[in-house]
């Protein structure tokens, strides 16, 4: 099984980070390969709409440090992305790298019932924290981008979300999150 763990936030060992480690520590280590990549100390670039993954080629184009990313996800069986929420959105880098998932649509994506160019199996854990406790808060975002990854081809989208995490305190894991965490990685890492 290949793993790949995307840190999004800017700090490597914030909220979101933890978590992702923490239902990576679940894994059965003998029978998984586990990438991880820390956006924010990598150099590229957003989608530049040049619309080449439309005509020419069946995957973006730019050459940036995203390129290996894109591609290793491509290829993964499970994908982990953890992302801090930055005034009402993603944080920046996480929304850079999924902007450039549009390559993983097809040239007829509005159209096509399969609109994704992802191989059918893949999972994705997609880890959400935030500073406002209020679960009502920014579940806009999960639905969003749940059905985001969705479309592009993910047959299973799981979602764990931290509540009240502020920057630069203590990373504090609650009860729900841990249960979270648990039954998630019980979904994806069963029978491996």
């Amino acid at each position: 099984m290949k793993i790949i763990n995307v840190i999004g936030s800017p700090r490597s060992s914030g909220n979101s980070a933890t978590v992702a480690q923490m239902l990576l520590e679940k894994l059965p280590v003998e029978k998984a390969q586990v990438r991880t990549f820390q956006l924010n100390r990598l150099n590229y670039r957003g989608c530049q709409g040049c619309m080449a993954c439309k005509t020419k080629f069946d995957h973006c184009v730019a050459k940036d440090d995203l390129t290996e990313v894109l591609e290793e996800i491509r290829i993964a069986d499970v994908v982990v992305i953890g992302t801090s929420v930055y005034i009402g959105e993603i944080n920046a880098q996480t929304k850079g790298l999924c902007d450039r998932f549009y390559s993983y649509y097809l040239p007829d994506y509005l159209t096509n019932p399969r609109p994704g160019r992802l191989a059918p199996g893949k999972k994705l854990v997609f880890i959400l924290s935030q500073g406002n406790p209020d679960p009502n808060a920014y579940k806009d975002l999960v639905a969003k981008y749940t059905g985001f990854f969705d479309r592009l081809g993910f047959t299973n989208v799981y979602t764990i979300r931290v509540l009240g995490a502020m920057p630069f305190s203590d990373v504090r894991i609650a009860e729900s999150v841990l249960q979270s965490i648990n039954d998630t990685a019980h979904q994806i890492f069963v029978g491996v």
